[in-house]
């Protein structure tokens, strides 16, 4: 009776430690790798900074900034750019890229 209780004590806590656990960490590591990788290459001069970010599209007139705001640019140019770095990070990943 005992013998198969902690069978399937040991059955389900197999399942916790592999599937659970053990993609809690996978995913973990990949999250903290991405951001500290990011960082990372902010610090190294790959990717440009804020003011010369702000000089580049300060030059822009006051009629295509019009358009820009009409189709959301302020907000879906960094999506855009961080999906892009996200996926240069990702693919260079041994296990996943």
């Amino acid at each position: 009776m005992y013998g198969i209780l902690i069978s399937a004590f040991n059955v389900v806590l197999a399942f916790v430690v592999r599937s659970i656990i053990g993609r809690f960490f996978a995913y973990f590591v990949m999250y903290f790798i991405t951001t500290e990788f990011i960082a990372v290459l902010q610090s190294a001069g790959v990717f440009p900074t804020a003011a010369s970010l702000s000089g580049a599209f300060g030059g822009i007139g006051s009629d295509i900034w019009y358009f820009l705001d009409l189709c959301a640019f302020s907000y879906g140019a960094p999506a855009v750019i961080s999906a892009f770095a996200m996926r240069f990070i990702i693919r260079r990943i041994p296990v996943i890229g």
